[in-house]
């Protein structure tokens, strides 16, 4: 499979709250069926001596689409494959259940994978090794898919865990009697718990960069380009994703107490170097409704002048000191499966075809003859940056999660 630059830095997958199981064995029997023993739950008391609980689920990929239609969305993007259909109904039913469905189909596509690959080297030449070929083509695009959506739930299995709610779709039947599309609760401190205090240093600069002079304020509403506001919203999924995998790398060079010196300096640094301008530099805010002490806003800081040399204390520090070529390796998503994620996510969250991931390429340059403005207020802005952030943190956990399991992420 296709995939950006950049290398594979194994994670464990943690299931936050929602699975917090003691042990758990997982069998499939020969009929298909997932069995899950779970032993001894925290909190709860045993009945008798012994007591086990005992849950049978069909693992397989037939779903009743009836009731997958009508059944109430927990994230923008509705899943096509059988697959990623079967592990919505799962998470929604039985979310503790996820994970060991996710392990079970990757051992499938491991296994097919192998005997592709024996069929094509054991085949004769000619038109049967040709027709193998295709076979596995066609194949390796479906798992390609199933592997993206399986990505997907993950990701959104680990907000369920967390308790924090994805933004729904924005369409016209979200709008609130104001006309604001931001009905959403802020949870602002919720999910500023699911990083690291050295990331969340690093969020609140990347916030400021962002919103630039309306940082502190959350009631001001402003008509602002829905396509803008996409395109904020995917280039900080790719920021977390980033984040997250730097912090991993902080984290263990601060444990062994191997840091390098750094040059305390600048924010926005990493900003600028994955061609992202603040929000309100352009005329993509119109209208706002504001305190008077509020009302001017251009967005930006200020860089400020360089420091003086010192173990670095903080995550950003310690990314000034990444050389370019390996800051924009890490700053590149490596999974095409999960660019796709990203693209798609962002495209049904805001009813926008035209919010494309383009890897290398700025995001600010599209076509916006045909967009539209939308009322938002700051602070909802703030809370979809916030949760841009944690999705990308949550994919690299995720990515690195499954391609343990399969390998598919290409060095």
């Amino acid at each position: 499979m296709e995939a950006a630059i950049a290398t594979v830095v194994p994670s464990s997958l943690g299931f936050s709250r929602a699975t917090n199981f003691r042990s758990r064995s997982t069998v499939f029997n020969v009929n298909g069926y997932l069995n899950l023993k779970s032993h001894s739950r925290p909190g709860h008391r045993k009945m008798a001596s012994g007591w086990k609980e005992q849950t049978m689920v069909r693992a397989s990929a037939t779903v009743d689409n009836d009731s997958y239609e009508s059944a109430a969305p927990i994230a923008p993007l509705r899943l096509e494959s059988p697959i990623g259909r079967f592990l919505t109904e799962i998470l929604i039913s039985h979310p503790h259940l996820v994970p060991a469905a996710v392990e079970r189909q990757l051992e499938q596509f491991q296994t097919d994978r192998d005997a592709e690959g024996h069929k094509q080297e054991s085949s004769a030449s000619g038109i049967e090794l040709l027709l193998y070929r295709r076979i596995a083509k066609v194949k390796a695009n479906e798992r390609k898919k199933a592997l993206e959506e399986i990505l997907y739930v993950l990701v959104v299995q680990k907000f369920v865990g967390a308790n924090v709610p994805l933004i729904p779709r924005m369409s016209p039947s979200s709008l609130g009697s104001s006309g604001r599309v931001d009905n959403w609760p802020s949870l602002d401190r919720d999910l500023g718990e699911l990083h690291s205090p050295e990331a969340t240093e690093m969020i609140q600069n990347h916030l400021a960069f962002i919103l630039g002079n309306r940082f502190g304020d959350s009631t001001s509403v402003a008509k602002m380009s829905k396509l803008r506001v996409g395109q904020v919203y995917a280039a900080s999924v790719m920021y977390g994703y980033f984040l997250k995998r730097v912090d991993e790398r902080f984290q263990l060079e601060k444990t062994m107490k191997i840091l390098p010196y750094a040059l305390d300096g600048d924010k926005g640094y990493v900003e600028e170097a994955m061609g992202m301008s603040p929000f309100g530099s352009d005329d993509s805010v119109q209208g706002v409704e504001s305190q008077p002490e509020a009302s001017c806003w251009a967005g930006g800081l200020t860089i400020g002048s360089f420091g003086h040399w010192k173990k670095p204390s903080s995550l950003g520090s310690y990314v000034k000191l990444i050389d370019a070529e390996t800051l924009m390796r890490y700053t590149t998503i490596r999974s095409m499966e999960a660019v796709s994620i990203i693209q798609k996510h962002t495209q049904a969250l805001f009813g926008r075809r035209d919010v494309a991931i383009i890897p290398n390429i700025p995001m600010w340059t599209l076509d916006s003859s045909e967009d539209e403005l939308i009322k938002m207020s700051f602070g909802g802005l703030k809370r979809l940056v916030l949760e841009a952030l944690t999705f990308g943190s949550f994919l690299w956990d995720v990515e690195s999660f499954v391609d343990s399991r399969l390998h598919f992420v290409v060095n």
